[in-house]
């Protein structure tokens, strides 16, 4: 079964938890002891988020003053190659020794008339008090908004539109190599007037990347992997209850809260929708039982 697995940014980080090299090799180390449960006899490909870790690189740059901060797309093809540097490390380090993994730095398209530009809404980096980042926001020309009671810087998030990469990822899969790709949802590029193609200040969807990777490998199952069983109605209430099997129309008619699982589940509808096959939102510590089709929110046609 050729299965594309999107982590979600707890895979790689918890809420609130410091942003060490050694707090996330940790997560990582986690993470790969669940994917490794089910390697055998599936092609395996992996996608990730890294918003916190753009955004770190983003204050590590800007406090050196000698030259101007890289733009978003360098941040994030950096990040790309790190955490796949260990997802690779640690997944090799669980896997037979003749199994070969890659991580592929991966171009995403978007257009550069994507409504997307005048609505910053993608959180990245760490949480500030208000104070700080209203202070960040004016030294830095950002644009930042409430996360909890807290605040985070927000950029553009466009829609991915084609993944530059996808020949060698098909390539290397049916070679028979686990692909780490599509980091944090792809490296945002974007042709301009003249017809050059050029990085740009933007993050896109990772759930969404993930998506639209799984549909160009023809991929069997979509796993939307993230902290949590599935996806909840009535959440907070005595009412609430999980979604065991749900249709992509069903998903549509949900209202899902600001910085829930509404991505999630429109990534994985999507998905559904254009190849009829069955994508699965659900707990990264069960993801093997989702591949065996006995856990998760299933979403069917």
């Amino acid at each position: 079964m050729r299965i594309v697995v999107a982590l979600g940014g707890n895979a790689l980080l918890q809420r609130g938890e410091p942003m060490t090299a050694e707090n996330q090799r940790t997560n990582i180390r986690l993470a790969s002891e669940r994917i490794a449960e089910i390697a055998s006899g599936n092609e395996i490909v992996i996608a990730h988020g890294n918003g916190p870790q753009v955004g770190l690189l983003a204050l590590q740059a800007a406090a050196y003053t000698e030259v101007k901060a890289y733009p978003l797309d360098v941040l994030g093809a950096q990040t790309e190659a790190m955490i796949g540097y260990v997802i690779e490390q640690e997944l090799g380090n669980l896997l037979p020794p003749e199994q070969p993994l890659a991580t592929l730095l991966t171009m995403v398209e978007v257009d550069r008339h994507d409504p997307a530009f005048d609505n910053p809404t993608k959180p990245i980096g760490p949480t500030y008090d208000r104070e700080t980042a209203e202070l960040l926001a004016a030294e830095g020309g950002w644009t930042v908004a409430p996360d909890g009671d807290r605040y985070r810087r927000v950029v553009p998030s466009p829609e991915p539109k084609r993944i530059f990469e996808i020949r060698p990822i098909r390539q290397l899969l049916d070679s028979g190599t686990i692909v780490i790709c599509a980091g944090g949802g792809g490296i945002p590029t974007m042709f301009d007037a003249d017809g050059k193609l050029h990085g740009v200040e933007a993050v896109i969807d990772k759930d969404l990347a993930s998506a639209l990777l799984a549909f160009d490998l023809e991929a069997d199952l979509l796993v939307i992997a993230t902290d949590v069983d599935g996806i909840y109605v009535d959440w907070g209430t005595a009412d609430e209850r999980r979604l065991d099997v749900v249709t992509p129309d069903e998903l549509d008619a949900i209202v899902f809260p600001s910085g829930s699982m509404g991505p999630k589940a429109r990534a994985a509808a999507r998905f559904t929708r254009a190849t009829g096959k069955e994508s699965v939102i659900g707990s990264l510590a069960d993801i093997a039982d989702i591949v065996r089709g006995s856990a998760g929110t299933r979403v069917r046609p």
